[in-house]
């Protein structure tokens, strides 16, 4: 699964370049703030990797709702590629979608 071009960006951790993207529009649930936002990274030169799909603990920041939700930062992104792979992600690997679940302490709407 590769990442599309248009809105994705680019950063650096320890000397290797990824590739993460979040929706620009929240799918339904996260929409109304019952699941939380997640946003997805690849290896930039190899992208037949296996991509890695981080789940945050914070509302989309475009939900319909207008609950407070802080933008994903590039240092979120960063934090989550370390931990991924000391987690076991290898992004230059073929296969599934590798998930990373930081959703503790997120609380969906009612």
């Amino acid at each position: 699964m590769a990442l599309g071009g248009k809105g994705s960006r680019r950063i650096v951790v320890d000397s290797t370049a990824y590739r993460w993207r979040l929706r620009c529009r929240p799918t339904y649930f996260q929409g109304l703030c019952w699941t939380p936002c997640s946003f997805a990274v690849e290896h930039a030169v190899d992208a037949v990797g296996t991509t890695l799909v981080v789940t945050t603990n914070q509302p989309h920041a475009s939900n319909w709702i207008g609950r407070e939700a802080p933008p994903v930062l590039p240092s979120d992104v960063a934090q989550a590629i370390e931990r991924a792979h000391r987690e076991g992600w290898s992004p230059t690997a073929p296969g599934s979608p590798f998930h990373l679940d930081l959703s503790a302490g997120f609380t969906p709407s009612p």
